[in-house]
């Protein structure tokens, strides 16, 4: 299992981190050791001072696949969640100034915590939801699915011309603005249309 994601695919968090517009997804890959486990807390590692979380809607790949269309890419899931992809931003703000991959910032041991999956068929309209992240109990991020510059589809398809798409696979779809430093005993609770799909304490 791989979990693939984008970068950079809301506006206003491109804007809030002073970044260039991409002209097609910035895509990056963490390891399946990065898959915080279920009911574990988030642990702020030893080597960062400025730990970032990151909300995603993210998507859960039923089949394999390669090349996908985007008319097609729904085809190959079912099943949605929330996500946060948490950054060790100082790090990556070293990284990225010496032109180096983000692995370190991006890629740590739990740097991926995932919610309960449940069926694409609850939401109205998977192309235009609304969730949020509370960071004790203060809404710090809220998005609709419809201000992704890319839709789930297109990132799909868009992912699949580099990589083989398998069972299992986990895409996380983007950030939208918001993001914020983690603390030592915060709670994070991400909720999409209403359904709170993760909870997470930070230790």
């Amino acid at each position: 299992m791989k979990i693939l994601c984008i970068g950079r695919n809301y506006v206003d968090h491109i804007e809030e981190l002073n970044n260039e517009r991409p002209a097609e997804p910035v895509l990056f890959i963490k390891p399946d050791s990065a898959l915080l486990g279920k009911e574990v807390p988030f642990v702020i590692p030893e080597f960062s001072n400025d730990v970032h979380y990151e909300v995603e809607v993210v998507v859960k790949i039923t089949k394999v696949g390669k090349y996908i269309e985007p008319k097609f890419a729904s085809k190959y899931y079912d099943e949605v969640t929330l996500g946060i992809d948490f950054t060790a931003r100082d790090v990556q703000s070293m990284l990225k100034e010496k032109g180096l991959p983000w692995e370190k910032a991006k890629s740590f041991d739990g740097a991926a915590a995932v919610g309960e999956f449940f069926d694409k068929s609850e939401l109205s309209n998977l192309y235009d939801s609304v969730f949020t992240l509370e960071q004790n109990n203060n809404i710090v991020q809220k998005a609709s699915t419809s201000q992704m510059i890319w839709n789930i589809d297109e990132v799909i398809a868009e992912v699949s011309k580099y990589f083989t798409l398998k069972k299992g696979d986990l895409i996380f779809t983007g950030t939208p603005a918001g993001v914020g430093k983690v603390f030592e005993g915060d709670v994070l609770e991400a909720t999409i249309e209403g359904k709170k799909v993760l909870r997470l304490n930070v230790k």
